[in-house]
């Protein structure tokens, strides 16, 4: 394998494989990509099997994180902070929102110096990813989106009918049906929508299937390193015009390797990832890289700073009539999906041969709903079960964009994934967790989720070993404009759950029984604000959308390039200079998209034609 190329793209994730991917269009241009993973396993495409893909350690980082204010209720008081370690990245372990932002938070950017990142910048670069399956189950602004391009987009199918009510109770609220992605997203009172998600035929479509798989990893100029933990970036000698020549790496078995770029080294390592390799080179906040023993071989204060991320809490409804019994979910999944310890299925399929009728008539039902799947992408498992949303301003302020956002999941999920991968202590949250979350329940939840934070995070390096994860710092409503915007959110969350239409009603909310009796509340009632804070602070959760901790502006200008590093840029969600309002996956893809031809532009590399 060379050991010189063009390019070296670090990460190949929702923003590096998209640039690895376009750069090799050029069959002159020699590019390495460099991922710590390898490629996504089988389970990855079905997308209700997104759970099981966390804490895994062979596709998930599996960072922790100090919550700040928030977290009172997680076991141990830990946030945990799942990040992709594979091809494809995040966009592989995510649940597969497809939202690209109001367009108020690029036109933000633009004026806050981002040149060339306002909306009508950035918009071609979303048309040009994407490849939207037409639903009658949305409203869309045609012109706003694309069709051909290699990122699947659509609507699950078939729809829940309870995320349709969802839709219409929203409506009831005063939020409008629209197109959260189109041109105009509405004024104050916003759009609610059934969901579009990054799948294609019911099954993900990450960045690693769209834009790599097949045509593009057969490439003879394109070099993929998996399993390859990259511990620096190598600079030029001295302390004066520093310029990227190349990167180092730990490979499976422990072997440190080092690979050169002559035109220029990309990381694309997530809002973790690209600052700590940064730190880890010398170039960050000097204080910090000395305090580990590392030599500061270009101060840049901000890198790791500015950290933002989305914070949601988990409404949780009994919906009787209305929600999806997660047994159903794990029957639409497969035999594989029922085995003991968790199923009724022996945990060895050698074992089936002498099920009694009823177990094995649920496993020939079980194979019959996967295979069903797996032909038509028609199935229960052909989504997060993260299935539709609203947008909407809370009125509190950041009058440019909306600054709420509401999920809705006809589904309680289970112990799990509530317990186990978001560390809600279930003890504390139920009033009997068994009961409430039984295979056979059927329950709801909405999540309240402020879109437009004002606290900021920070990532710190732990070591100077690369190994060592870094300390994540997230500060969750250190700013108090966040908690006064969640309780607005969580208000509007229960207005809709007032205005649910049909016969069939969500039951009462369920309230913390140690926080229902310190606040004097009853089943049923309205919650006060100083109970619903109280919830926030013990129960949001991250909604994984950590971002700016290399910002436009502060680390890299506009062109995506590290100040005062030659030959060395940053195209991931850390250059976001501010958080947008709403899941961050399509817009990390947009920035890889961006890059990609600033880069090509900047080197005058052939493009492939548009068919």
């Amino acid at each position: 394998m060379s050991e010189i190329y063009d390019f070296i793209v670090v990460g190949g994730g929702s923003a590096g494989a998209v640039i690895a991917a376009r750069l090799s269009e050029d069959p002159s241009c020699h590019v390495a990509l460099v991922e710590a993973g390898g490629t996504p396993p089988a389970h990855e495409m079905m997308p209700a099997a997104v759970g099981s893909l966390q804490l895994d350690p062979s596709v998930d980082w599996m960072y922790t994180a100090d919550p700040g204010n928030a977290g009172l209720g997680l076991i141990g008081n830990v946030m945990p902070v799942p990040r992709g370690k594979m091809l494809g990245g995040s966009s592989g372990l995510n649940y597969m929102a497809y939202v690209r932002g109001h367009p108020g938070d690029f036109n933000a950017w633009a004026e806050s110096g981002a040149t060339g990142w306002s909306y009508d910048d950035v918009l071609p670069y979303f048309i040009k990813s994407e490849d939207l399956t037409p639903s009658n189950e949305i409203v869309v602004d045609r012109d706003a989106h694309g069709t051909g391009g290699p990122l699947g987009v659509s609507v699950r199918s078939p729809v829940i009918p309870a995320a349709r009510d969802f839709v219409k109770a929203a409506g009831s609220a005063g939020i409008p049906t629209g197109d959260y992605n189109g041109r105009d997203r509405g004024g104050p009172s916003g759009v609610a929508s059934l969901f579009q998600t990054t799948t294609r035929n019911g099954m993900r479509s990450s960045t690693y299937r769209a834009f790599l798989a097949g045509e593009a990893e057969e490439r003879a100029n394109l070099t993929i390193i998996t399993h390859a933990h990259v511990t620096r970036v190598l600079l030029s000698d001295g302390q004066a015009d520093l310029t990227a020549t190349g990167i180092e790496y730990k490979d499976a078995d422990g072997n440190l390797h080092q690979i050169s770029a002559t035109r220029e080294v990309i990381l694309s390592a997530g809002a973790v990832g690209s600052p700590q390799i940064l730190m880890l080179s010398g170039i960050g906040p000097r204080r910090e890289i000395e305090a580990v023993d590392l030599e500061c071989r270009h101060e840049l204060p901000a890198v790791g700073k500015n950290l933002k991320d989305h914070l949601h809490c988990a409404l949780f409804f009994p919906a009787p009539g209305i929600g999806v019994p997660i047994a159903e979910v794990g029957v639409s999944a497969g035999p594989d999906a029922l085995r003991a310890p968790a199923g009724p299925l022996p945990a060895d399929p050698a074992d089936d041969a002498n099920l009694p009728p009823e177990l094995a008539g649920l496993k020939a039902e079980a194979e019959r709903r996967l295979g069903q799947w797996m032909e038509t992408g028609e199935s229960l498992v052909s989504s997060s079960l993260y299935d539709a949303v609203a947008f909407f301003s809370t009125g509190l302020g950041d009058h440019h964009s909306h600054d709420a956002q509401i999920g809705y999941v006809p589904c309680g999920y289970d112990a799990g994934l509530l317990g186990d991968r978001l560390r809600i202590d279930l003890k504390t949250f139920f009033e009997d967790a068994e009961k409430t979350l039984a295979p056979d329940q059927e329950n709801m939840i909405l999540l309240a989720n402020p879109v437009l934070p004002h606290s900021k995070g920070e990532i710190v390096l732990a070591s100077a070993n690369p190994a060592d994860a870094p300390i994540i710092r997230m500060n969750y409503f250190t700013d108090p404009h966040d908690l006064k915007v969640m309780v607005a959110v969580m208000r509007k969350a229960l207005e809709i759950a007032e205005n649910w239409p049909g016969d069939k009603k969500p039951g009462p909310l369920n309230v913390p029984p140690a926080l229902a009796k310190k606040h004097g509340y009853k089943p049923g009632e309205r919650p006060s604000d100083a109970l619903l804070e109280n919830m926030a602070l013990h129960y949001s959760t991250t909604v994984y959308h950590l971002c700016s901790t290399c910002r436009m502006g502060d680390v890299v200008d506009a062109a995506l390039r590290v100040s005062g590093i030659a030959n060395l840029r940053v195209a991931d969600a850390s250059i976001m200079p501010d958080i947008i309002s709403g899941n961050t996956n399509a817009a990390s893809i947009m920035i890889g998209e961006k890059a990609a031809d600033m880069i090509a532009a900047a080197h005058a590399l052939r493009r492939k034609q548009a068919a």
